[in-house]
């Protein structure tokens, strides 16, 4: 199994731009990025000195999420958001060029939380063509655009909840780079049986991210089968890698002991 660590929510104790050294200091190859930048469009030098971090650390980029708009103050994407898609489609071409740039073939695409008074099937329609464009760009560079579900009780305006509700996302926009992200944590929170979507579902996964539930802290935490969930992604012949996507119990670089069990 390959795993990868999500500088966004692991390592926070050092800047960014210290956090891929750290990761490969404790064993692992990749690294994974909700987008970093405050705006869709940094400077140029910005982007250079976070590809050179990454590439002086001397591991890959995994994943990079496009920009999601200002996740701290509860934005949860753009790709639905009428106030948020110009911004989305400036980001379109900075996120895939610096994933290009750093050989990273997964990108997500969140969706975005519900507007008060905007019809669900506008957001739905602005979703799909916001989509769409997205998967066109990355297609050039070889990368696949990943949809999410995310759990209604700590996102409650988020409305793709489910594994159900992103194929549908991605049966409507129709792209053949588009496939699911597997955030197993997320699922598992709304009661979903991870195993069952592995078994049955796991050729339409794009990525796979793993945090304990409850808690979402490390695999051991909480009360999810982690080692019955490596077996089966195993059995089923998943190759990707899995985005360690856990707020860690203690300090990052300590919270790696579950990987030995």
């Amino acid at each position: 199994m390959k795993f990868d660590v999500n500088l966004s929510i692991l390592f926070t104790e050092l800047p960014l731009l210290e956090r891929p050294a750290a990761a490969a200091k404790a064993g692992f190859d990749a690294v994974e990025l909700w987008w970093p930048f405050d705006g869709p469009v940094p400077e140029q030098r910005e982007l250079d000195r976070l590809q050179r971090a990454i590439e002086d650390a001397g591991v890959r980029l995994a994943g990079l999420n496009f920009d999601a708009g200002d996740m701290a103050a509860g934005d949860r994407g753009l790709l639905s958001r009428p106030d948020g898609s110009a911004r989305f489609r400036a980001n379109i071409d900075v996120a895939v060029g610096l994933a290009g740039a750093l050989g990273c073939r997964v990108l997500n695409a969140l969706y975005g939380n519900r507007v008060p008074g905007e019809p669900a099937q506008a957001q739905r329609e602005l979703a799909l063509s916001n989509l769409s464009l997205a998967a066109r760009a990355a297609a050039g560079i070889g990368a696949t655009v990943v949809v999410e579900a995310i759990n209604s009780h700590e996102n409650p305006h988020y409305p793709i909840w489910s594994s159900a509700a992103a194929f549908e996302v991605i049966d409507e926009a129709g792209a053949p780079n588009l496939a699911f992200l597997a955030d197993l944590y997320h699922l598992h929170r709304m009661g979903e049986d991870v195993i069952a979507l592995i078994d049955t579902h796991s050729a339409r996964f794009g990525h796979v991210q793993i945090a304990d539930d409850p808690g979402r802290g490390q695999p051991g935490t909480g009360a999810m089968p982690y080692k019955q969930i490596f077996e089966r992604l195993e059995a089923v012949g998943y190759r990707g890698h899995v985005g360690l996507e856990y707020r860690p119990v203690g300090a990052s670089a300590e919270s790696f002991a579950w990987r030995n069990g």
